[in-house]
């Protein structure tokens, strides 16, 4: 789609606004197939196939602070993992204030499903999925790999998914997590911010992660990083953490378009280890 084809979106910073531009230009001209996975304009989900498919998938979901963002800002990670044999799928999900948690949850595991169904299709091994995320796409990649409440509701196994590559995430909603605000998608009740931290889910057995996140990246965001990675290690997850040297929030993102980058390299390592 189109960006002037979607709904209006809650206004964007200056800066978030340079950094939306950039991933619509990255982004131009890179291939892909749209399929819609619910009746909102925003439950669909590109798929850029890889030439040589080796049956790993990432699906791969946007940031924008639950309240913006597109499934085609994603587009340009596909090249350098497509080049690996590596099928990228990016979804779209209902966004706040319109849709408070759990909704954009819940197209997540609306595309997860989608992605389980379809992937022969594309050359997919649906015993290979992996989830991924920049931001608040990162949150909810790492949601839905440490929580274990969705898979049978969705007829998926509880180890539907493989491992998880968050990068620049939030991990943690609750009291001290170093954010300013409460984010808006979390709605009126107290217990979405449970519910959706990652770092309250930590029960074995957890798929491995590769955690990555700019050294420059948000301070609140190092910081829940750093204690994720932690934490989850402490619950027996096998975890890499990866902090990317000199990246902010946005360049961080920008990493996983770079073949010869921080990330692509090691996510691609990650994938073919796991």
């Amino acid at each position: 789609m189109k960006r002037e084809d979607y709904p209006a979106q809650e206004p964007l910073s200056e800066a978030g606004e340079a950094y939306s531009n950039e991933c619509w230009n990255r982004s131009a001209g890179i291939a892909y197939d749209e399929h819609a996975y619910g009746p909102d304009a925003y439950q669909r989900l590109a798929v850029y196939r890889a030439a040589k498919p080796n049956g790993t998938i990432l699906i791969a979901w946007h940031g924008g602070g639950w309240t913006s963002g597109y499934k085609e800002w994603m587009g340009f990670m596909a090249p350098a993992l497509n080049a690996a044999g590596i099928t990228l799928v990016s979804p779209g999900y209902r966004l706040a204030p319109q849709h408070a948690f759990p909704a954009g949850f819940e197209d997540c595991i609306a595309a997860v499903k989608w992605v389980h169904a379809h992937a022969a299709e594309f050359g997919g091994n649906p015993a290979r999925i992996f989830v991924s995320g920049h931001s608040a796409g990162g949150h909810y990649c790492s949601l839905l790999a440490v929580r274990r409440d969705w898979q049978a509701a969705a007829g998926l196994a509880v180890d539907v998914i493989r491992g998880a590559l968050p990068i620049s995430g939030v991990y943690d909603f609750t009291e001290g997590n170093g954010m300013s605000v409460r984010p808006r998608f979390l709605g009126g009740t107290d217990a979405n911010d449970i519910a959706a931290s990652p770092i309250k889910h930590l029960v074995r057995p957890l798929p491995p992660f590769l955690v990555a996140w700019g050294t420059k990246d948000f301070p609140h965001l190092m910081t829940q990083a750093e204690i994720f990675s932690e934490a989850a290690k402490a619950a027996g997850c096998k975890l890499t953490a990866l902090p990317m040297q000199d990246r902010s929030h946005f360049t961080a993102h920008y990493a996983g378009g770079e073949a010869n980058g921080p990330w692509v390299p090691e996510a691609i390592k990650f994938l073919g280890n796991n």
